[in-house]
């Protein structure tokens, strides 16, 4: 068996729809995991944000302009008027239900009901659609099994026996379809995994059947697999053919849009290679990612925006014991993670991507010395072979980024990447000059 995902892309259109057929017709048993429809989760924040500020007819306005949507693709999808209206009605089924909870008091619990509504309809379609054409397939609700404990996890025990407990309805199909992103948490409501999610699904759902069960997890984007750099800033970039599961991780936490970073560790847990694919090029073999793969001096470059620098000098520092504790505590009370850190004898820099707390974050370390934020930085990773017993590592990248402030430099905590923080004024300039040097190869 294999997972096969699809992104908002690939379902973003009745031709889109349409191709997905081939690719998942092939008779080898799969579950197809999907997105929402691209745009719609947008779509469905804005409504919920119209709805939290009681801007209700705003949001019932914008509702109605996505049903008609939905409408539309569903007019075009199907060949026969008897599947077109049971689209049509399953739309609207799902549209009245939004429309319903407008008309209540706001809640978290409503919010997270609405935006599930884009994979309720989009596995809908894609099962009258094979049903249309004669295709057997069996959708099972994500709802069923798919749950998080307390602390937001995969609860792994429940969906595994949940998901098996569905899958004993399964007679001559091949394909089971369900829904990425959504899920139920531990008080039984509806909740998701955050945007990006469908990966992670994908991937939670192959960890909890185990390696025995699925070969391998795939996930389908308009892209064919990985890039050695971002595409759309620099020229010249080539598909990154195999990754180790840590590469993989580093490159898609800090930056490479084309993977979620929560998606990795399931597979990696479970060692159950995922290989990323492009629906325009089924034939292309794209990114396999898997426990081990050859090492390069320099593999990939990605690059995260948002970063916020926090710098915190104290002479109180110097020979003292229990500091560096105190500055964490101040990031652990306000649930705040740090990307990059750097120390000195008197002063502390880290990062973070997450400014919800950073004014309580910094009245609380101006407690501890003097406290400095930068906003509007990017930190560049460079993934390669950077283990400790190497010489000579890295000397390229810092002659690429010689005319570039460097704000910050993380090196040695990992064996698979360096990482940079620059201005993000910066970026685009860091990215090229760095390709020329990295790969002068494909230049």
């Amino acid at each position: 068996m294999k997972v096969y995902k699809f992104g908002g892309t690939s379902v973003g259109s009745p031709d889109r729809f349409r191709d997905l057929i081939p690719l998942i017709s092939d008779g080898e048993l799969k579950i197809v995991v999907l997105s929402a429809m691209a745009g719609t989760t947008n779509s469905l924040v804005e409504i919920s944000g119209l709805f939290s500020s009681g801007d209700r007819e705003a949001a019932t306005l914008l509702t109605e302009q996505l049903r008609e949507r939905y409408h539309s693709v569903a007019g075009e999808l199907y060949s026969e008027t008897a599947w077109s209206e049971k689209a049509h009605n399953l739309i609207d089924e799902q549209f009245n239900f939004i429309t319903s909870l407008l008309s209540r008091d706001f809640s978290l619990h409503n919010e997270r009901r609405i935006l599930a509504r884009g994979e309720l309809i989009s596995t809908a379609l894609l099962h009258l659609l094979l049903s249309e054409r004669g295709i057997p397939s069996l959708l099972v609700p994500a709802l069923n099994f798919m749950r998080i404990d307390k602390d937001g996890e995969p609860d792994y025990f429940y969906i595994r026996e949940n998901l098996k407990r569905e899958l004993t309805a399964l007679k001559d199909e091949k394909i089971i379809i369900t829904q990425g992103f959504i899920c139920r948490n531990v008080n039984g409501e509806t909740d998701n995994l955050k945007r990006g999610g469908s990966d992670y699904s994908a991937t939670i759902i192959g960890a909890a059947l185990g390696p025995k069960e699925v070969q391998e997890v795939q996930i389908w984007t308009d892209i064919s697999g990985l890039h050695n750099n971002d595409p759309r800033y620099v020229e010249n970039t080539r598909v990154v053919r195999d990754l180790s599961f840590s590469e993989a991780a580093e490159l898609a936490f800090f930056g490479a849009k084309i993977l979620h970073p929560s998606s990795i560790n399931p597979a990696r847990m479970k060692n159950i290679p995922v290989r990323l694919k492009n629906t325009m090029e089924p034939e292309d073999e794209g990114t396999l990612i898997s426990a081990s793969s050859a090492l390069e001096d320099y593999k990939a470059i990605a690059a995260k925006d948002g970063v916020i620098a926090i710098r915190i000098r104290s002479d109180r520092m110097m020979m003292a014991y229990g500091f560096m504790r105190r500055i964490f505590e101040a990031f652990e009370s306000y649930r705040t993670p740090i990307d990059m850190i750097t120390t000195s004898e008197v002063s502390v820099s880290l990062t973070i991507d997450d400014a919800t707390y950073l004014d309580e974050i910094q009245r609380t370390l101006a407690s501890i010395g003097h406290v400095e934020i930068e906003r509007n930085q990017t930190i560049i990773c460079v993934v390669g072979d950077f283990r400790p017993d190497r010489v000579g590592s890295a000397p390229e990248i810092f002659e690429a980024l010689n005319e570039i402030p460097v704000k910050m430099i993380s090196y040695g905590g990992s064996e698979n990447s360096v990482s940079i923080l620059i201005n993000t004024g910066d970026k685009i300039p860091a990215l090229r000059e760095l390709s020329k040097k990295l790969f002068p190869e494909i230049q």
